[in-house]
């Protein structure tokens, strides 16, 4: 079955959709309806999609759902399902793979990392729908994938020469007539730009997945609908009321974070400058006095709670925005190198589950956090969040309860975001 753009602009059509070609973004999704505050706009499956190795041995490899009973394939002894019918589901793809993975643990004594099998099941598919195997729909077909732009060009060489090692390690694993060195290196570098991270229903990572028709969907730091996940389906729901003929936006990073913050982490994993209503603003009053909020310091007068501001007349100065009191920015930021350092090293004690000296470090932290950052800021709510969970985890639940009465609400900004590996 051959598949065409026409095609996915018929099958985009049925769901109230439309592709748009723009000069600055390229692709873009076009609502041809009204859609609701908290409506679904589009579902999506994976084109392929795998695990993380957190997750490898705690969730079914096709369906992604916690099991405590899972069983394992007795072949590669590497993938893990929650019974039969999933294992049956999922055999059409793993026969394949299975080979392939048992071949190397024998050969090498290794395994494929998660990125390296997300490529194996990605290409591993295509041949099988070539073959008529599986049926091509679509909306799930290779065609999408290769469609998504690779960026080939904005990647440094180190990292090129990566993803073309990484290839070849591929292609030794799986060697396929279909494929070559160059497209599956292009392929890589899709992954880099267009994967998107599988969460749980509490915004946890599980797994990666290829979603080419949802990847077409643009970014944006006010974005007007947000990409969930159930199972490993994508679920698009509006965020607000979208009239017809907008575009839909999601945003691919982190947004309660300030203008520079965001910018930059768009253009080191997208290739893009984002220019949204919000970055527009950036140099404007409510700008500055947004991006102080969430990432700025506070005054160090303990009768204020204005919010530091770049000083217009002293470059090397802050100046508080409420009393007008003036802090050397060099020595606030000193301090604050001092406080992330204890930081990383709770949160090292945190990843080696030592729960209760974690705990104390991170109380430190906080401590000086509350006197360098504003009360709103994001850095202090990442760490209450953090001492949040370390307080369930120890069974504290009081404690988690005052935790909770701690985190500020933020208006205009919505903390939900699409995650993109």
């Amino acid at each position: 079955m051959a598949v065409d753009g026409g095609d996915l602009q018929s099958a985009l059509a049925d769901k109230d959709l439309a592709i748009s070609m723009s000069p600055e973004k390229g692709r873009c999704l076009i609502a041809k309806r009204s859609f609701t505050r908290g409506e679904i706009i589009l579902l999506q499956d994976p084109y392929a999609s795998v695990l993380d190795s957190a997750s490898v041995n705690k969730r079914c490899d096709t369906c992604f759902q916690l099991c405590t009973n899972l069983k394992r394939c007795s072949m590669c002894k590497t993938t893990w399902y929650c019974g039969g019918t999933c294992q049956r589901n999922g055999w059409r793809l793993h026969q394949h793979e299975c080979k392939a993975i048992t071949s190397l643990k024998e050969e090498k004594q290794q395994t494929p990392t998660p990125s390296l099998q997300l490529m194996l099941r990605l290409l591993i598919k295509r041949k099988l729908q070539n073959d008529g195997v599986i049926s091509k729909t679509t909306m799930d077909n290779y065609n999408l994938v290769e469609a998504l732009p690779s960026h080939m060009s904005d990647f440094n060489e180190k990292q090129l020469v990566l993803y073309a090692q990484m290839a070849n390690l591929v292609n030794i694993i799986k060697p396929s007539e279909e494929s070559n060195l160059k497209e599956i290196t292009q392929n890589f570098c899709r992954f880099a730009c267009n994967a998107h991270t599988i969460c749980d229903s509490e915004l946890r990572p599980m797994g990666t997945g290829i979603y080419p028709v949802i990847s077409i969907i643009n970014h944006s730091c006010l974005p007007n609908a947000v990409l969930l996940f159930e199972g490993k389906q994508a679920v698009v729901r509006a965020v607000e009321p979208i009239r017809e003929g907008s575009e839909l936006t999601v945003s691919y990073i982190e947004i309660a974070a300030s203008t520079p913050s965001r910018q930059k982490s768009l253009k080191e994993q997208y290739f893009f400058d984002c220019k949204c209503l919000r970055c527009l603003k950036v140099d404007t009053p409510d700008g500055l006095h947004e991006d102080a909020t969430l990432e700025g310091f506070r005054c160090s007068s303990d009768h204020c709670e204005g919010l530091l501001l770049h000083d217009l007349d002293d470059a090397n100065s802050l100046v508080c925005q409420l009393c007008g009191c003036r802090q050397n920015e060099e020595e606030t930021k000193k301090q604050a190198r001092k406080v992330d350092k204890l930081g990383t090293e709770a949160s090292k004690l945190l990843s080696s589950g030592n729960y209760s000296e974690a705990r104390s470090l991170y109380e430190q932290t906080h401590q000086l956090q509350t006197r360098l950052w504003h009360p709103y800021s994001v850095i202090l709510m990442r760490t209450r969040d953090t001492l949040l969970k370390i307080c369930m985890e120890l069974g504290d639940w009081k404690q988690a309860l005052k935790g909770v009465s701690f985190m500020p609400s933020y208006d205009g900004i919505a903390v939900l975001c699409l995650r993109k590996t």
